[in-house]
């Protein structure tokens, strides 16, 4: 047992004797009893730093669940007040793990959620499962949240749920929008020194033999660390290889340098696909007309046939309220934010205890919910115990230059047909 590990643990035995006393301290005192009907409810995402544009619209989606869910929550009987305390990862996994231990062990909540990629959830859910502590993730492929934690085939985890699309979906997806071009099939790889890229980059797991077998050559020059301020050697690579197709996961500003350098030094692909870095309108609109037919994996539309279990919302009316509410383009984060907490409530409704973490363990694992980005399920197993995967299709960013200046259009939906196509795939200009 390492330091780190004895500290924590120690920290939580005192936590737990100190919970014992003041328990022990209430008996014969009812209003202090009836007081304590608060479920605290933690959430880790990146406000700050590279990965900010996953926590954009967090302030948003947020103070709508706290109106929704004012006059609290019922359940057996009882209502409870939610209270969620939010934390900043600051798109640092050792910061990302250090809020959480807080929210553990500081405010002793009893359900933690988290998403945006691997460098935020894997941090997180581990500080839960040392600590027994529900904890439902999101918004990182189940791949890098499942194998880079240690799980294994028949083998999950006790207090950690996640619920995305995988890798295979990716790769389908992008391979779909891929064959609605006309192109040599030989594509360039930016895949990142960092749980994404290692995962979408793995030679068994990820890219590399799936698109072996549909005969596509993949040139991998290797890891780069996030923040790159030079591409070159990868630009030079894929000309070598007269690429004409791009894919990877990346930060965005590594796309939008990698981006810029490729149009500098002449390299002209005809079909760009890049996870995490185009989800992101503000991103997106950054690059100017040069985004053009850019594509990505797309999470969550407003077109997706759904509604919120908490508000009645379709997707389309709680897009609309986001650009109401804030001026801005409609983002596909939105929906996989607010569905953490329908999960989150759907869990406190039917726990037997929501104030202990054993009786929350007992309801998450019994999760049959329909939420606003799809059904999420816990009890069929998913691809693997732990995970329930949720719908994913691909699309091009097209110049409108209107109110918003690009729009997302869904062109590849043979992997999910309940979610409807919007046009047809184009090579880049």
């Amino acid at each position: 047992m390492t330091e780190t590990t004895k500290t924590t643990l120690s920290r939580r035995h005192a936590l737990q004797i100190g919970a014992g006393a003041a328990a022990a301290s209430a008996i014969g005192a009812p209003a202090a009893l009836a007081a304590s009907k608060t479920v605290k409810i933690g959430f880790v995402s990146p406000k700050t730093g590279p990965l900010a544009p996953f926590g954009e619209a967090d302030r948003f989606v947020i103070d709508k669940i706290r109106e929704a869910l004012k006059g609290g929550v019922k359940s057996g009987g009882k209502t409870y007040n939610i209270e969620i305390i939010e934390k900043d990862s600051q798109s640092n996994p050792n910061r990302a793990a250090a809020v959480a231990a807080d929210l553990i062990l500081k405010d002793e909540v009893h359900l933690m959620l988290v998403g945006s990629t691997p460098e935020t959830t894997n941090p997180v859910g581990d500080q839960c499962e040392a600590n027994d502590v529900p904890c439902i993730s999101s918004l990182a492929p189940w791949q890098p949240w499942y194998f880079t934690r240690g799980g294994k085939p028949g083998q999950g985890f006790k207090w950690t749920y996640h619920f995305f699309w995988g890798l295979e979906d990716v790769i389908a997806v992008f391979t779909n929008m891929w064959s609605k071009v006309s192109t040599n099939k030989s594509v360039g790889a930016l895949f990142p020194n960092d749980g994404d890229g290692n995962a979408w980059g793995d030679k068994k797991l990820g890219f590399p033999p799936v698109l072996a077998k549909n005969g596509y050559t993949l040139t991998d020059p290797g890891r780069y660390q996030n923040l790159n301020d030079n591409f070159s050697n990868y630009i030079d690579a894929f000309k070598k290889a007269k690429a004409e197709i791009v894919t990877g996961v990346m930060i965005p500003p590594d796309f939008i340098t990698f981006w810029n350098q490729a149009k500098q030094q002449g390299f002209k692909p005809k079909a760009v696909s890049v996870g995490k870095a185009l989800l992101f309108p503000v991103v997106i609109e950054s690059m100017g007309k040069n985004a053009h037919n850019l594509s990505s994996e797309v999470w969550w539309t407003p077109t997706h046939p759904f509604k919120s279990s908490i508000t009645g919302e379709s997707a389309g009316a709680f897009a609309q309220s986001y650009t109401a509410g804030t001026g801005k383009q409609w983002t596909q984060v939105i929906g996989f934010v607010h569905a953490l907490f329908e999960v989150a409530v759907d869990v406190v409704k039917r726990s037997a205890d929501p104030t202990d973490n054993e009786a929350n363990l007992k309801a998450l694992t019994a999760t049959k919910a329909s939420t606003i980005v799809g059904p999420v399920d816990w009890t069929k197993g998913g691809p693997f115990a732990n995970v329930s995967k949720t719908p994913l299709v691909g699309g091009q960013w097209r110049y409108v230059n209107q109110k918003f200046k690009y729009d997302l259009v869904i062109t590849a939906n043979e992997t999910a047909p309940i979610i409807p196509a919007g046009g047809k795939m184009e090579p880049i200009g």
